[in-house]
């Protein structure tokens, strides 16, 4: 019996991930797709599987598109009037909009991995990624700051830590590094 456990066990840890991945996509496909063709098809009279989610695909192109150009400027300045008027909303959209540039935008925050040395003491090291290297308005110029993301978590912390103890990562991508500190450390570096 305990051999047919431990198989079971295996086979759950291979087909889990991907089973998971697959569901979570499908759940937004279909979430999607069914909110636009309910609107669709008080327009066409046709049902047509997955036309909603491409609808939805081609407005956020155009949005983008039409996002990089001066028409949307004064929208971009109305909206962000609003934001910095209302006092939790201010908080809440600076906040996403500081996260969703940090990862997709021009201005990429999580460029610069590095290693820190938590203690001087011991030998403990974490992986973060350097985002501010000038501290002088919280009187910290010696010091630098560093994001440490948490592993199965869409979270992490910001440390402030000395310059001495922080060492730049250049011989990996940003990205293999993120992918190293979200999975806890078992996704390993993708060449091995």
């Amino acid at each position: 019996m305990k051999p047919i456990i431990r198989y079971f066990l295996q086979g759950l840890l291979l087909i889990a991930p991907l089973g998971i991945t697959v569901y979570i996509i499908y759940s937004i496909f279909k979430f999607v797709d069914g909110s636009m063709s309910a609107l669709l098809n008080k327009f066409l009279i046709v049902q047509i599987p997955g036309f909603g989610l491409l609808v939805f695909v081609v407005l956020i192109i155009l949005t983008g598109l039409v996002g990089h150009t001066f028409i949307a400027r004064p929208f971009q300045l109305f909206v962000q009037r609003i934001m910095d008027r209302t006092p939790f909303l201010k908080v809440v959209y600076s906040a996403l909009n500081d996260l969703f540039t940090a990862f997709i935008g021009n201005e990429k925050k999580f460029d610069k991995p590095v290693l820190v040395k938590m203690s001087p003491v011991s030998n403990l090291e974490k992986l973060g990624f350097l985002t501010e290297k000038d501290l002088k308005k919280l009187n910290q110029s010696e010091k630098v700051a560093v994001y440490f993301p948490h592993s199965y978590n869409f979270s992490g912390e910001l440390f402030l830590v000395p310059k001495d103890q922080v060492t730049p990562i250049s011989n990996l991508q940003p990205a293999e590094v993120m992918k190293f500190i979200v999975s806890g450390g078992v996704s390993g570096w993708g060449n091995e």
